[in-house]
């Protein structure tokens, strides 16, 4: 199992595939539902990628939303914009699944 999937069990983080729905021009890969704790995995990107990069995707996003229930616990300090907060979040996933 992935060590991000394996994180997410540590913090007692369900996973869920689900539609999350039409964004337009944005893409919604995943979200983070702090009543649970869930993290949903978008199943609209999943079915539009080469099945190579599936495992990938899953484990960038989970790592992503994982540092936004980090931030839920408090555990790392929410920043107060929107824009720093994904960014932490990316770099974050990025440095899990390097």
């Amino acid at each position: 199992m992935h060590a991000v999937l394996e994180l997410a069990k540590h913090y007692g983080v369900e996973i869920e595939y689900a539609d999350l729905g039409e964004w337009g021009m944005d893409e919604l890969r995943s979200e983070y539902d702090p009543e649970g704790p869930v993290i949903r995995v978008n199943n609209r990107v999943i079915e539009n990628l080469p099945v190579a990069n599936i495992g990938g995707f899953i484990a960038f996003a989970v790592a992503h939303e994982l540092y936004h229930h980090r931030e839920h616990c408090g555990e790392v300090a929410r920043f107060p914009d929107r824009v720093a907060r994904e960014n932490a979040a990316d770099a974050f996933a990025r440095k899990l699944v390097s």
